[in-house]
C-alpha cells in the first residue's frame, strides 16, 4: 500500500525515533533517508502515512513517532536481520548455559535475556512433570531430616520434613532404597494411592518416612516456578515509561500475578521461530505501549517452553531478535545435554 519513497521514508523514521526516542521531524527525516527531497514534500509524506495511521504527531510536537500499526509494517516488511549461525552468538555477549540444573538453566536464560536486552527476560519452563527419578533421605538432627528428589529431567528439590519419630541413617537408607525400587518413574499420586494399600504390609518407620517423602515431593514439585522473570527494574530506567507511575504500577502487578504471561508464552510455544507482539495486539497482554519477542526453546528436538524478551514498543528489534534467538538456541542445547 505504500509506495518506495513512502516506504524509505517510514523505515527512517521508525529507526530514528528506535535511537532516539524524540518525535521525527521533516528536516531530521530527510538527512536519515538520504532522498533528495525537500521539506515540504516530506511533510507531504508525512501526512499521507499519518493518514494510514502508520505514525502520529503528538501534541506537543511537529515532528511524528510510530503507531504500532507502523511498528508492525516496519517488522513485517522493512526489518533485515542477520541471523548469525549458533557459534556466532558469542558476538552479542552471551555467555554459555553450563547445563547443570534444569531450573538453573532457565533462571540464568532469563538473567541473561534481561541483562543483554536491558528489559524484562521472561522464560516459560517446562511442563511440570509429577514423577521422581530417584530420592535419598540425610538425617540432618534428630526427628529432622533432608529429603533429595531428583526429576526424570534431572531437576535436584531438597526439602526439610520433621518426624515424631527419630530414624537412623541406616533406616533412611533402607527406605529411599525401597522407594527408588518399587516407585520411580511414577507419578506421585500414583505413589500415594499404592501406599494406601501397602502401608500396613509395610514396617511403620519405612511407612512414615515414605508418606512423608511423597507429601514433599508433592510440595516441590508443586512450588517449581512456571515463569521465570528477571530484570523488571530495568523498566524504570525506560523514558517511555518512567513518566507514567501508575503504568508502571501496571507492568509491575503483570510480572506478579504471571497468568498472563503464561498465557501468552503457552501461545507462542506452539509457533515456530522467533515471534514479536507489538503494542495489546497479543490480546493476552493488553498494554499498548509494551513489545514482546519470543521464541520457543527445544529438549531433544521437542520444544518444551518459550522465552523472550518484554520492553516498550520503541526497543531495537532486530537485535531482540537476535538475543531471543541465539538466547533459545543455547537453552535448547543446555537442556538437551543435561540428561
Amino acid at each position: 500500500m505504500l509506495d518506495d519513497r513512502a516506504r524509505l521514508l517510514l523505515k527512517a523514521l521508525v529507526e530514528r525515533y528506535i535511537a532516539d526516542g524524540q518525535p521525527v521531524g521533516s528536516r531530521t527525516l530527510s538527512k536519515a533517508s538520504g532522498l533528495e527531497l525537500s521539506p515540504a514534500t516530506i511533510r507531504n509524506v508525512m501526512s499521507d502515512l499519518e493518514e494510514l495511521g502508520l505514525i502520529v504527531s503528538p501534541h506537543t510536537s511537529a515532528g511524528r513517532i510510530p503507531t504500532a500499526r507502523g511498528y508492525r509494517l516496519f517488522v513485517d516488511t522493512m526489518l533485515t536481520t542477520q541471523r548469525d549461525p549458533f557459534p556466532a552468538a558469542g558476538q552479542i555477549g552471551a555467555p554459555r548455559l553450563a547445563p547443570d540444573q534444569p531450573q538453573k538453566v532457565l533462571s540464568n536464560a532469563a538473567h541473561m535475556l534481561s541483562s543483554l536486552s536491558q528489559f524484562v527476560g521472561v522464560v516459560m519452563a517446562p511442563r511440570r512433570t509429577s514423577v521422581f527419578r530417584h530420592i535419598e533421605f540425610l538425617r540432618l538432627s534428630e526427628k529432622r531430616f533432608l529429603v533429595i528428589i531428583v526429576s526424570p529431567d534431572g531437576d535436584v528439590q531438597n526439602r526439610v520434613i520433621f518426624t515424631e519419630a527419630d530414624y537412623s541413617q541406616s533406616q533412611l537408607v533402607e527406605a529411599a532404597n525401597f522407594l527408588n525400587s518399587h516407585y520411580a518413574g511414577m507419578a506421585i499420586e500414583e505413589v500415594r494411592e499404592r501406599l494406601k494399600n501397602e502401608v500396613e504390609a509395610l514396617r511403620g518407620e519405612i511407612a512414615t518416612l515414605m508418606q512423608a517423602a511423597v507429601k514433599v515431593s508433592s510440595e516441590a514439585i508443586e512450588s517449581r516456578d512456571e515463569v521465570v522473570i528477571s530484570g523488571e527494574r530495568n523498566l524504570l530506567a525506560v523514558s517511555d515509561f518512567s513518566g507514567d507511575m501508575g503504568n508502571l504500577r501496571k507492568l509491575f502487578d503483570l510480572f506478579e500475578q504471571k497468568a498472563q504471561l503464561m498465557r501468552l508464552l503457552d501461545v507462542s510455544s506452539r509457533a515456530e521461530g522467533v515471534r514479536i507482539y507489538i503494542g495489546g495486539e497479543s490480546q493476552v497482554i493488553p498494554y499498548q505501549e509494551l513489545s514482546v519477542v519470543t521464541a520457543p526453546y527445544e529438549v531433544d528436538g521437542q520444544v518444551v517452553g518459550t522465552l523472550g524478551v518484554i520492553g516498550p514498543m520503541r526497543m531495537p528489534y532486530e537485535k531482540m531478535i537476535q538475543i531471543v534467538d541465539i538466547t533459545s538456541k543455547l537453552v535448547s542445547t543446555a537442556l538437551s545435554h543435561s540428561k
